[in-house]
């Protein structure tokens, strides 16, 4: 008995070593990271816009939390969602910017209008790698519909520490100039 108590705490000893030296902390390693655009819409627009019609939004996102202190950080993936919560009229999105915690442009992820149709939504991914942005990282998104809409921006963070994943969303607002 005494011998299967040893055997048995040495196998768990054994895989707790193995999970424990398995996991390799890689934030302070350069990581090439190949920015993925799978979901843009090939819609561009004529349509001349009136600047009085067009709207911005501040949408937050965060790359990136702090964990325990101010050197430890965990790195997300956050996703940008753009709805069109409208069922007869479309959204018309002029510009989608994305910057970082000092307020500087990192990327344009539009260079012309492009439009939603009605209940369409559409999404950009900050990848889990990316860490351009930080953890003030922020969207404008800049859009202009012919009626009155009321489209839907979001943020989307999801990470993990461990065997523990988390998740959490951020909401546009609008920015008055």
């Amino acid at each position: 008995m005494k011998n299967i108590k040893i055997i048995l705490s040495s196998i768990c000893f054994s895989l707790i070593l193995t999970t424990v030296t398995s996991c390799k902390d890689d934030s302070n390693e350069e990581t090439s990271v190949e920015i993925l655009d799978e979901h843009h819409l090939d819609r561009r627009t004529n349509t001349i816009i009136q600047d009085s019609l067009i709207r911005q939004v501040y949408v937050p996102i965060y790359s990136d939390i702090y964990n325990q202190n101010r050197d430890t950080r965990i790195l997300l993936t956050a996703t940008l969602s753009i709805r069109n919560t409208s069922i007869k009229d479309s959204l018309f999105v002029k510009k989608i910017d994305y910057y970082n915690t000092e307020g500087d442009l990192v990327r344009n992820y539009i260079d012309s209008p492009v439009y939603l149709k009605p209940m369409e939504s559409i999404d950009y991914v900050i990848e889990q790698q990316d860490t351009s942005g930080g953890s003030g990282a922020n969207f404008i998104i800049d859009w202009y519909s012919k009626k009155q809409l009321t489209p839907l921006f979001q943020a989307v963070m999801v990470g993990g520490l461990g065997a523990q994943a988390f998740s959490f969303t951020t909401e546009g607002i609008e920015v008055i100039e």
